[in-house]
């Protein structure tokens, strides 16, 4: 009962930004944790970053951190990931994610949005 639909991916060139949205419907009273994913040709999805909905309170993996930010409008139930200076391995589909769980752990989510393309080139 909770529909996440993401949006806002393209192509860039290496340098350049792009701030995804994730949009929340269904039953959310009882999320806890938004999180965005990634998985590259090939590879195996990835955690990339997650916000507590409670706090505010945010996680990066180490790839992205210092480049990504995540942020939200909870009432709007509008989440972000802003991406700046791209690399060519930031090229996946990357996916939003809902939990109903606290712990900023990128093994607790259950609620998947379908994806949004983003290509970085040189």
């Amino acid at each position: 009962q909770v529909q996440l639909v993401e949006s806002g991916g393209g192509s860039v060139h290496s340098g350049g930004s792009l701030r995804l949205s994730c949009a929340v419907s269904g039953f959310t009273s009882d999320l806890k944790t938004i999180g965005w994913f990634r998985q590259a040709p090939g590879k195996e999805r990835e955690g990339v970053s997650c916000i507590s909905i409670s706090d505010g309170s945010t996680h990066y993996v180490n790839r992205v951190k210092g480049r990504f930010t995540v942020s939200g409008d909870n009432s709007k139930n509008t989440w972000y990931l802003q991406m700046d200076s791209l690399k060519l391995e930031d090229t996946a589909v990357y996916f939003c994610a809902a939990s109903d769980y606290a712990e900023l752990d990128f093994n607790f989510f259950g609620y998947w949005g379908q994806g949004t393309q983003v290509t970085v080139s040189s």
